[in-house]
């Protein structure tokens, strides 16, 4: 009777001991996780307030490496100027306090992602005197290039009002350091390298 006594004790420890085992993986998973997210989100605000304050080095080293591989960082820096101020107009984002919707976050073969949509107005002054049909050319294009119909042509000033929603796919992984990097979906080269770097089951798993 004893040995099935002492049996039953220490069974009942094996229990409890690996109970509290799982509950600690548990807590440890949840703040792990919790520190993904929380950093997640700090480095969403870092690489918005980059592109309002036109901080071209944080955006390249907040830019998913390949991306910046493919066109090199000179050219990629380069191309960032451009977009926000060339011969045709200057481009810069409006004045607001974006509030980003992440997605959920998932792992894919090693690889972790999550898609954050905001709303991020845009206006583009045009160097040029533009008139009714100057701007409706215009305006056709800004509406295929962000990906948006809500484009207003602002006569007095000479600019588009452009209110869009915003796209960015953060990964972390190996090429990352498991760090937080991102595509910006509202760059159409970005896009394009999107498409073809990710495979189609992964966006089909993002929901894209």
């Amino acid at each position: 009777m004893k040995a099935v006594g002492d049996y039953l004790y220490l069974k009942k420890i094996f229990v409890m001991k690996y109970k509290m085992h799982t509950i600690i993986l548990l807590l440890i998973s949840c703040f792990c996780f919790s520190q993904t997210l929380e950093k997640l989100k700090a480095d969403t605000k870092k690489i918005y307030d980059a592109n309002y304050n036109m901080d071209f080095e944080t955006i390249a080293n907040l830019t998913y490496p390949k991306i910046i591989a493919q066109l090199g960082k000179e050219k990629f820096l380069e191309k960032l100027d451009s977009d926000y101020q060339n011969v045709a107009y200057r481009m810069r984002l409006q004045i607001v306090t974006p509030v980003f919707q992440f997605g959920e976050t998932k792992k894919i073969e090693g690889k972790t992602y999550c898609v954050i949509l905001y709303k991020n107005p845009v206006r583009y002054f045009y160097e040029t005197k533009l008139d009714s049909n100057t701007s409706l050319v215009q305006a056709n294009k800004l509406r295929e290039k962000d990906q948006t119909k809500d484009v207003t042509f602002e006569l007095k000033r000479n600019s588009f009002n452009v209110r869009r929603i915003s796209k960015l796919i953060a990964i972390a992984d190996q090429t990352t350091g498991n760090d937080w990097k991102f595509f910006n979906l509202d760059d159409v080269i970005q896009r394009q390298l999107f498409e073809s770097l990710v495979e189609d089951f992964v966006k089909k798993q993002l929901g894209l």
